[in-house]
């Protein structure tokens, strides 16, 4: 079969290669990828960022992804061939405190689809049933590719912010994540306004309009005046920072209210400030990582049901033949979340 690899530890360097179709294990299943989306920790494997060091060469990249159930192995009855699936990327040890608590996602000795062994931008895949969701009826199988980070965003908002109808929440940074986040808060009554730099104004904050929301570019409009505006002075009741950038908590911090909250979804790597300020102000600052089986239900259910709008969303103009295309245009914030049909693998 064939699969999109990264090849060197050098930026670029994605080949399609050729290699074995894998063999099912006795509690594994065997995939046909359909659709796969592009991450931004794809985007990092390919300019080689330091957090990938540990991969070896070549691998198959992607995580997000739906495909269909073509073989099982001996021990693996959960899933009927022919059934529609996803996984979850994070595939947890089984053994350690927190995969024994259900935190599955956040495993002492996690190993990531994509990174540690290969990933989904090929023709097949082979996954231990314990890994997978089925795909409802309701959800659109391109959709479905999605199903991960927004798993990742309802899990954020749902379960690790305090969000409530009619708070006012900021969206740091227009990308994948913080345009999901946006969705999710919307949905449960929140008022959301989207923020970006120079870079986003041709795609992602006309995107966030698109999507319904007021999009600030912070490089030429004043933040702090639309928070003023919209809050009174008082500030956002909840920021979630999904830039990924160092500057983005220091920024979170000056625009959410005393006694607010600060989700960190984006990783933001070393960044210096003043944490005072929290403390005298009793911010509460959360973060968040994966997501785990709750959170995909609760994810397929906002697809379903319109809530999160993946139709306006997703971009499928990108062909996984020429992915350097879809790369760069990510990278420099012209595309927000590209799909692919992963079949031309196949052809």
């Amino acid at each position: 079969m064939r699969g999109l690899a990264k090849t060197s530890r050098e930026p670029g360097a994605m080949e399609l290669v050729d290699v074995e179709t894998p063999e099912p294990a006795s509690d594994e299943v065997l995939i046909e990828i359909d659709y796969a989306g592009l991450c931004g920790s794809d985007a990092g494997i390919y300019k080689f960022k330091s957090a990938f060091e540990r991969m070896t060469m070549p691998t198959i990249i992607g995580h997000e992804y739906t495909g269909r159930v073509v073989e099982r192995g001996d021990d693996a009855t959960r899933f009927s061939v022919g059934e529609r699936v996803v996984e979850r990327p994070i595939r947890g040890c089984g053994e350690c405190f927190q995969c024994q608590i259900g935190e599955e996602s956040i495993c002492q000795d996690a190993e990531l689809t994509g990174i540690d062994h290969d990933g989904a931008y090929a023709e097949y895949i082979a996954v231990p049933e314990s890994a997978l969701q089925s795909v409802p009826s309701n959800v659109d199988p391109k959709h479905a590719a999605l199903v991960e980070p927004t798993a990742i965003c309802t899990r954020a908002v749902l379960r690790n912010s305090r969000v409530e109808a009619g708070d006012r929440v900021l969206v740091a940074g227009p990308g994948p994540i913080g345009l999901l986040c946006a969705q999710v808060a919307a949905s449960q009554g929140a008022e959301v306004v989207v923020a970006g730099v120079g870079r986003d104004t041709n795609y992602r904050l006309p995107l966030a309009e698109e999507l319904g929301y007021p999009a600030v570019n912070i490089e030429k409009d004043d933040l702090t005046a639309t928070q003023r505006d919209l809050t009174g002075g008082v500030g956002f009741d909840v920021v979630f920072d999904t830039t990924g950038h160092p500057s983005g908590l220091p920024m979170a911090v000056e625009q959410v209210r005393k006694g607010g909250q600060i989700v960190l979804v984006g990783q933001t790597g070393e960044t210096t400030m003043e944490f005072t300020p929290l403390v005298r102000a009793e911010v509460d600052l959360q973060c968040t990582y994966g997501a785990t089986y709750e959170d995909f239900e609760r994810a397929f259910r906002l697809i379903g049901s319109g809530d999160v709008d993946h139709a306006t969303f997703l971009d499928d103009r990108f062909r996984l033949t020429e992915s350097e295309d879809a790369f760069e245009a990510f990278l420099a914030g012209e595309t927000c979340k590209p799909v692919f049909d992963v079949s031309v693998l196949r052809d």
